[in-house]
């Protein structure tokens, strides 16, 4: 018994049809990329940062992680955190205390 090749198509991709596919999967990657950065980001935070901070490192790895299951909630989770929690952390952690916005620091 002897195996055929398959014929060629004959429409073959073109050139543009295949970046646009490499475009599309690299967007698709994004709320990953911003979601898993947030989650080691948060991981890697001393406690007693989070501690002075009043937030809690296990409530947030919980919402970044379940986040990643739904895109958008996971790209809108991720990046209140990297825009609201970790410039407090990053504060905190380099003795900063008068940057800590009201009502969010030790008191």
């Amino acid at each position: 018994m002897v195996l055929a090749a398959p014929e060629p198509t004959a429409d073959p991709l073109s050139v543009g049809q295949v970046l646009w596919a490499v475009v599309v999967v690299a967007f698709s990657f994004v709320p990953l990329g911003v979601s898993g950065w947030a989650f080691l980001d948060a991981a890697r935070r001393p406690q007693w940062a989070w501690a002075l901070s009043r937030h809690r490192q296990v409530v947030w790895l919980a919402l970044v992680l379940f986040g990643v299951l739904t895109v958008v909630g996971g790209l809108a989770i991720s990046a209140w955190y990297l825009a609201r929690i970790r410039p407090v952390l990053v504060a905190i952690e380099a003795g900063d205390l008068d940057r800590i916005p009201p009502g969010e620091g030790p008191g």
